[in-house]
Order: C-alpha cells, then structure tokens, then sequence
C-alpha cells in the first residue's frame, strides 16, 4: 500500500502537470503569434548555450538528490548531508542563472509588457523557477533535519522519497520547457 505523503505528492504532482501543459502549450502559442512582430522572438532573445550550462546544474542536482536518498537508506548519514547539500548548491546555481537571463533580456528591452512571446516566457519559466525555489526551501529544511539527526527511522525515509520525487518532477519539467522554448527556438 502506498503511503499518504506519497498518495498526496503523486496527486499534486498530477495537478501540477497539467498546470505546466497548459503554461507550455500558451508559449508554444504565443511565441510566433503575429501580435509580436517586429517584437522580440525565442530565436532572437534566447541564448540556448549559456541556459544550458545552468540546465545542467539543475539536471544533475536530480542525480545528486537520488544519491541523498540512496546514502539515507543506507544508513550513511554523512554522505546524506553532503549530497542534500551539493543539491542545494546546484538548484541555487540554476536559479542564479535564470536571474541572469532575465536581467540580460530585462537589458534587450524583452519585457512583459512589450508582445506576448515575452509574457508567456517570464511567466512560463518564472513559475518553474518559483517550483524550484520551493524545492531549495524544502531541501534546505530537509538538511537541517538530517544534521539534526531526523532521519534515522522509516518515516524520515518516507518523507524523503515524497520530497525528492518533487525535486524529480521540477527538473523533468525543465527539461521539457528547455526543450519548447531553448532548443525548439534554435532550429
């Protein structure tokens, strides 16, 4: 039997799926949609390189939060702590790289409030960075607890799997959205 925590993160997770299908499908939308013109355009704005870098932060904080788990179910307590915190260091270096494309395309003049591509963009990947600070917030208590010495029983074990499969689901996400609005811009 699956356990609540896990029942209630699969069931937001399902409704944060659809919440992020339709963010997508409005920038796939919006982004050529002829109210821009002569405005701003993925292809013309974005720098698919220099988000990849921080793309890849992000993607291998998943491998790092599986290691965390990995080393809790274990018993190795240490090891816990260190990859919770490599973690939290690569989420935070992803969002450090999102803030410096937007103050780049703030820059460029790519606004909000100039044509609907920028619109959709801010708000598209504004709320994916929102789900990531969220997820520093909740690993960043996680690694308190663990220096505290919480997760030696199955519960805490319990509570990380719910928690990382959040961690999961915001990169499997970006990795959709990278794909849409970087790589999809660049051909």
């Amino acid at each position: 039997m699956i356990a609540r925590p896990k029942l209630a993160m699969g069931l937001f997770l399902s409704s944060e799926s659809v919440f992020f299908l339709l963010l997508i499908l409005s920038f796939v939308f919006y982004r050529a949609s002829p109210t821009n013109l002569p405005g701003a355009t993925p292809a013309s704005s974005l720098d698919a390189r220099h988000t990849g870098i921080f793309t890849a932060c992000l993607l291998a904080s998943s491998v790092t939060v599986w290691l965390a788990g990995f080393n809790l179910k274990r018993g190795r307590h240490g090891w816990l702590r260190v990859w919770l915190l490599i973690t939290v260091v690569l989420g935070a270096v992803f969002l450090y790289g999102q803030a410096s494309e937007y103050i780049r395309l703030v820059n460029k003049q790519v606004l909000v409030s100039k044509d609907v591509f920028a619109g959709a963009f801010f708000t598209l990947t504004g709320f994916h960075g929102f789900h990531v600070f969220v997820g520093l917030v909740v690993l960043l208590i996680f690694l308190g607890l663990a220096q505290g010495g919480d997760f030696k029983d199955k519960k805490g074990a319990v509570a990380f799997d719910t928690m990382s499969w959040y961690w999961h689901f915001v990169d499997a996400v970006w990795v959709v959205i990278f794909s849409v609005v970087y790589l999809w811009a660049a051909l």
